[in-house]
Order: structure tokens, then sequence, then C-alpha cells
């Protein structure tokens, strides 16, 4: 049976692509939602830019047919706008009979619902109180879902397999094992000894040629000054230092390592063997709390208070690093040599970025738009790393489960140029893990 979708203007604004995401139903947007996106049209900002492509897209239906009557879409569905009459308001209860735009719209669909009892209607919005509005006048109301990621189902980028002792020991001599079975690209590897669990070894899966590869070596003086303290960090610097990887990303809450482990493995990248040109750091703008207003200054100024965490873990890897009893220049030479370069994302559309090995902090605030646009960006022989953690999110317009970061790991999942770590243990300090894991 076909169903009839109604949409609020929160879920185009966040995928201008919905209007094809309903497979063969009715899709139908209020005239509401149209002038509420007009408002948006001249921002500068993605919502912005949403709100422009969403006006084109349905401009071109209109050349197609009226669209009071309703335009075929390419999966088999039909598009058509529904137009507001004050007479619909009197359907809702009278706390609801304001005349407001979201009123207008549960009007809509309440009209919608009681002329074709036969069809079922659902309205969809991410506005939270409005669903509740919804299920309250006895409408059917959900989140939009075709972009969430359910977080516990997260892909992690590791598993563990038991098999016999001579297979482990295959694998320490000759540095590589064929295995059978569903594994990811690159995804890390532990083999346990079923007859002795202290029996084992990590390794990286090859999916071309099905077979679980040693770790890269990490140098015995570290990767400037850091080791590696456990296996999920093992694994993450393999993906790191993998010039054939050109996409990492990395989850994890605080004080896992995520930003300190990418920012080591580019220094020694860019610094130290000069595989790539230069290392490029970025993160969202977004304050945690109430925001301090305008800063003072040019850009550079503007973005230090932002970078800060940036500067902060650069430092800690020069004074961990001594040359001749020498302390290490310090971030400031870095980027005056053009080794190393902070910019906010705000500038990035409509950039090619080759040979650089770019770090995107608190990728967990981007939406999953923003991150294609990022990725898109790189260049030949460009490296992206993305860290974050999902339940750290000072977006307002994103969650856990929508958000770009874990959008990202799920849809890249697999792939033979990607490479995914969920970083779970804390190793800043006890202080920070304990607060991490109890508050």
């Amino acid at each position: 049976m076909k169903k009839t979708y109604v949409l609020d203007t929160n879920v185009l604004l966040h995928d201008p692509q919905a209007l094809f995401k309903f497979e063969e139903n009715n899709v139908v947007v209020p005239l509401t939602v149209i002038e509420e996106i007009d408002r948006f049209k001249k921002e500068q900002s993605e919502t912005g830019r949403n709100a422009r492509q969403i006006s084109r897209m349905i401009d071109g239906f209109r050349l197609q047919s009226k669209l009071i009557d309703g335009v075929s879409l390419e999966g088999g569905g039909i598009f058509s706008v529904a137009i507001y009459h004050e007479r619909f308001l009197d359907k809702l209860p009278p706390e609801l009979q304001v005349d407001r735009g979201d009123n207008r719209i549960l009007a809509v669909a309440k009209d919608l619902q009681e002329n074709a009892p036969e069809t079922p209607v659902i309205f969809i919005t991410k506005d939270i109180n409005l669903r509740i509005k919804a299920d309250t006048i006895g409408m059917t109301a959900e989140d939009y879902q075709n972009d969430k990621i359910r977080i516990e189902e997260l892909y992690t980028g590791t598993s563990e397999l038991l098999v016999g002792r001579e297979q482990v020991d295959q694998f320490y001599e000759h540095g590589s094992l064929d295995l059978e079975g569903e594994f990811n690209s690159n995804q890390g590897v532990t083999l346990i000894d079923e007859t002795n669990p202290s029996h084992s070894a990590i390794g990286r899966y090859d999916s071309l040629k099905r077979q679980l590869k040693t770790l890269l070596r990490v140098p015995k003086e570290g990767v400037w000054g850091i080791h590696p303290r456990n296996r999920e960090q093992q694994f993450a610097f393999d993906l790191l230092l993998n010039d054939d990887i050109q996409l990492v990303s990395l989850v994890g809450k605080a004080g896992t390592g995520k930003t300190l482990l990418a920012i080591a493995a580019g220094l020694l990248k860019t610094a130290d063997e000069s595989v790539y040109s230069r290392l490029l750091v970025s993160r969202p703008v977004f304050p945690m709390g109430r925001d301090l207003g305008f800063l003072p200054g040019d850009v550079e100024e503007k973005l230090a208070p932002w970078m800060q965490p940036i500067f902060d873990n650069v430092e800690l890897l020069l004074s961990s690093v001594e040359e001749g009893g020498k302390r290490k220049r310090g971030y400031r030479e870095l980027i005056d040599l053009g080794l190393m370069e902070i910019e906010p994302l705000t500038y990035i559309r409509g950039r090619s970025i080759p040979r650089q090995y770019m770090i995107v902090d608190e990728a967990q605030n981007l939406t999953p738009h923003e991150i294609k646009t990022i990725i898109t960006r790189a260049g030949e022989g460009t490296k992206i790393v993305l860290t974050g953690d999902p339940y750290q999110i000072d977006n307002p317009y994103v969650d856990s489960a929508s958000n770009g970061l874990t959008y990202a790991v799920e849809r890249l999942k697999g792939q033979e140029i990607a490479g995914h770590m969920t970083l779970s243990k804390g190793e800043r300090s006890s202080l920070a893990e304990l607060a991490a894991n109890l508050l």
C-alpha cells in the first residue's frame, strides 16, 4: 500500500535530496514549507545552500507538471505541493489553532489524513516538539531516518577471531595468513589461540589478497615521541602511517588519543619523510556553552582560540622529542616554514587540496553533506583523517546518529583506500578516563 509522507521545512533544509528517499510513495510539501525555505535562501551557510538547491529542484518539477496535481519522481513516487486553508486549523485542538507556520503545516497533514483514510499519512519532521504535537492529535510522526546510523551499531574497525595455535605461529613466521570469512578491507583483526588466549597476534586485513598482514612497525623512538599504549592505538597508527590508505576515521571518547595520534603521524609524514607537502589541520567552529561573541583581530587571531586544542597537542609532541638536548621548534615555526597550516572549514568549498596530510578534528559537528564537501576537496596524493566523538556534539542540527562522522564511517567501510578505528580506552590521564566513564 502506498503511503503519503508530509515533509517539514527542517527535513528539506537538512537534506535537499529527501524528496527522492521515500521510494514509490507520495511526497507532499505544504506551501508553507516553501514559504519558510524562501527565508533562508540568501544565507551563506550550509542551510542557505540547501534552501537554494531545493528551490531550484521544485522549480524544475514545475516545468514538468502542475505542482498541485503532482509530478512523477524518478523512484516511482509522486511529488505534490499542498495549499493551506484557514478552515484546516479547525481540525486541530484549541491550543494549536494559533496561525503559525508549524500549525499550518500540521493542519495540512491532518487534512490529508482525514480526506484519504485508506492511505496512511506520515508526518516527517526533525522537530521533536512538533512530532509530539502530531502524535497527540492522532497522527503518525517520525524523524527523518534516511541518514541516521545507530551509534550502538557503528562499525568499530576491529574484530577477534579464534584460531588454532599453528595459525598464530604461521602468522608470526610469514607475516601473513589466508583468512576465510567476512572481513572489511583494512579491518584490524586479532587472532586468538583457542587453547591459550594469551597467545595472540594482530594484523590488518587485505581484502584483495584475502589475507591478514602484519601492521606497519612504529619506529623504536616512537612517532614524534608517541608510542601506542593499547591495541586500538596500534591499529590506528597502522592506518595513519599507511600511504595507500587515503581516508582514515578515528572515533572515540575524550582522552583516547585520536587527535594526538593523527597529528603525530601527520608531522612524521610531512616534516620528517616529506611524503606530503604540509600538514593541514582544521576543525568546525562551534562553541561549548555560551558563546563569547565576536573576537578581535584578523582571521588567524580570531581562529586561535578555536584551534588552541590543536596547538596544545603539537606542543606536547614537540616537548616529547629532543634533538641534541634541545627542544624541537615550536608550532609557530612549523607554520612559518610552511610545514603546518591551521585554517577554518568555512573557506574550504571550491578548493583543491593536493599532496597534503589533512586532519579534520571534531568532525562529529559536521553534517553528512559537509563531510562530503570536505572529502571531495582531496587532490592527488592527499590523505584525510577525520577524528571525533559522536557523544560530544555542539552542532544543534545533528546528533549522534546523523552527524557526518558516523555517516562517513558507515558509508566508507570496506573500501580499499579507507580505514576506521574506534578507540575506547582513555590514555590522557586517570582523572580524564574516570570523568569520561562516570560523568
